[in-house]
């Protein structure tokens, strides 16, 4: 009998999903949305999005996993890239409201509180797998890791993103048109991926650009133009 190992990364990740199918479906009562597209959308969206976050990290990693392809699929020793995930789940997203004739903004919006709290849960598996920490430094808050104090940058991803939950649970009444919450997720998250980045010692680069903050502008960019747009469109209505 072979034994049964339980790994935090994965941990993580379901309690992840199962508190953001919660809040989903609980905005979704409240929005009128029947909850079968919050269920349809969890079970699709978070494998498909595991996997798209994981092809992106491959893919920028290729030197390694070129010689080692069996640690291709082993998400659990690290490896998800979070622009590949959310690429893929507004792929998702936008072919399954498309199929079920719903509005897209709509259902990005109730999803958005819920996506950004699963990842600031599932940023502590970098803790635990010893990944995505910064340079080392001496500052008071500084955890040893890897054989350094270094800046705790997933704990900083961590409370950044809590904190934009917390922003988004509050005004998601409030919001005057759809997808404002979704834009100013993205906006949001992408103003701390961008400053936590620059303390990161494993970013992905582009010449002498680390990718993710380009990323990161490219995706507040289109945030603004986005909630412009919409903002625009609402009020001529």
């Amino acid at each position: 009998m072979g034994s049964l190992e339980i790994r935090w990364y994965g941990v993580l990740m379901a309690v992840s999903v199962l508190v953001g199918t919660y809040l989903a479906l609980t905005e979704a009562k409240r929005r009128g949305l029947h909850e079968d597209h919050v269920y349809n959308l969890a079970l699709i969206g978070a494998p498909l999005g595991w996997i798209g976050a994981r092809i992106w990290y491959v893919v920028w990693n290729w030197d390694y996993y070129s010689q080692n392809l069996k640690e291709i699929p082993a998400i659990w020793h690290g490896g998800l890239a979070f622009h590949g995930g959310i690429l893929t789940a507004i792929i998702v997203g936008f072919v399954y409201t498309r199929v079920k004739e719903l509005s897209f903004w709509q259902l990005a919006d109730l999803f958005a509180p819920s996506i950004i709290l699963g990842q600031a849960i599932g940023r502590w598996g970098n803790y635990f797998n010893q990944e995505a920490y910064g340079y080392p430094t001496n500052l008071p808050w500084a955890m040893y890791i890897d054989g350094a104090w270094r800046h705790p940058t997933f704990l900083y991803e961590s409370i950044w993103d809590f904190g934009v939950f917390i922003y988004l649970w509050l005004i998601r009444k409030k919001q005057k048109y759809a997808g404002e919450i979704f834009l100013k997720y993205l906006l949001w998250y992408s103003v701390g991926r961008f400053i936590v980045e620059g303390f990161r010692m494993d970013s992905f680069w582009v010449g002498p650009f680390r990718l993710e903050q380009l990323l990161s502008i490219g995706l507040i960019i289109f945030s603004l133009i986005m909630m412009r747009k919409l903002g625009r469109n609402e009020r001529a209505n």
